[in-house]
């Protein structure tokens, strides 16, 4: 029987999103092996968004986390970890929702970006009696979110007086960074890194004052690293790993630790037939093929809708109906976010199901 393959896929429903829980762990443990210090690591939950996986990372003495919803903070807060960053601009009625966090979680530190003085003075005027802990977001290179590394110090210098708010480090995501080439990544993140270090040594030659630096990705993580013991670093990905990052950096040892299965429902014609994955339930914003089926080689996607992928074969004679298929996701991200619920694989065997608690924009804050 092969790796992914469960014996007890009949009492499964498809498609179903399998977690193989000793992968998860093993990657882990190679995420640790690929920086300094433990102490550099701050993981982004985004990709798994299970408590469970959460917990795993803290037994392995993970302290530090990062997040993008108030749902995937409050799933930190529900987990007790010591220091929780929100890496999303916090606006409007999600203010309330952090005050409503860091009340209910006084164990958690939580801390959120600003990349803009009107934003600041929202957050400051929330947290006077109960002070923030902010990063400026500074824009390298992703061009969505950010400030300008040339208004950086000007941002911080109007924060000052703003009681509500600290301003305790400095948050850069290079996630156009994606080349395969490992130099060629490298030189990309070596020169992203070169910008913050710019607007850190600005801000301390204005105030005497260091500021924490948060930076990189999946790609970038260990270059940084590596390269900068000071630093913190937020791999997401690398926890399940997928056919996309699998295709595109060949250098990383990560092993696939989120899997589809999916059925065949019906046979067309000879060399047509439909299996339960639309785009409900496999991660669409990339062109097809949206997964690698690791048990069949020989297909070609023709056609996706809402609940149907339709595949050529050379032959369907030697297909069945009902029969199983697994898959790699081509982006696990996204593609974790469409379930309630997985999985879990252990010994070719599954053994439990973890709700996908930060799935949805709100728990219950």
């Amino acid at each position: 029987m092969r790796w992914f393959e469960i014996k007890n896929i009949a009492e499964i429903d498809t498609p179903a999103l399998l977690i193989y829980q000793e992968r998860a762990k093993q990657n882990i443990e190679k995420m640790i092996e690929s920086v300094d210090s433990i102490e550099q690591l701050r993981p982004h939950v985004k990709t798994h968004k299970l408590l469970e996986i959460t917990e795993m990372m803290m037994r392995a003495g993970i302290k530090k986390f990062k997040c993008a919803t108030i749902a995937e903070a409050q799933m930190l807060g529900l987990a007790q970890v010591k220091d929780a960053l929100i890496a999303f601009p916090v606006i409007g009625p999600k203010i309330k929702r952090l005050q409503a966090l860091k009340q209910q979680y006084p164990e958690t530190k939580f801390a959120c970006l600003i990349d803009n003085i009107e934003v600041a003075k929202q957050l400051s005027d929330c947290f006077l009696e109960d002070l923030l802990d902010v990063y400026i977001d500074v824009n390298v290179g992703m061009n969505r979110t950010g400030v300008s590394v040339e208004g950086a110090l000007n941002l911080y210098s109007n924060c000052l007086n703003l009681k509500g708010i600290h301003v305790i480090g400095l948050h850069a995501y290079d996630g156009h960074i994606h080349d395969t080439d490992v130099m060629e990544r490298k030189r990309k993140a070596d020169k992203v890194f070169q910008l913050i270090s710019f607007v850190q040594l600005e801000i301390e030659k204005f105030a005497e004052k260091k500021l924490k630096i948060v930076v990189g990705g999946t790609p970038t993580f260990s270059l940084h690293a590596l390269a900068h013991h000071d630093v913190e670093v937020s791999p997401g990905t690398f926890i399940f790993w997928d056919a996309g990052y699998k295709d595109m950096m060949p250098d990383f040892n990560f092993l696939w630790a989120g899997i589809v299965a999916t059925r065949i429902i019906s046979i067309l014609n000879k060399t047509t037939l439909c299996l339960d994955l639309g785009h409900k339930s496999i991660a669409a914003e990339t062109p097809l093929p949206r997964i690698n089926f690791l048990n069949n080689e020989e297909i070609i996607p023709i056609s996706q809708s809402e609940e149907h992928l339709v595949i050529q074969v050379k032959n369907t004679d030697k297909y069945t109906i009902g029969e199983v298929w697994y898959g790699v996701p081509m982006h696990i991200c996204p593609t974790v976010a469409l379930y309630n619920e997985v999985k879990v694989v252990q010994e070719n065997l599954a053994t439990d199901t973890w709700k996908v608690i930060a799935r949805d924009k709100k728990i219950n804050i």
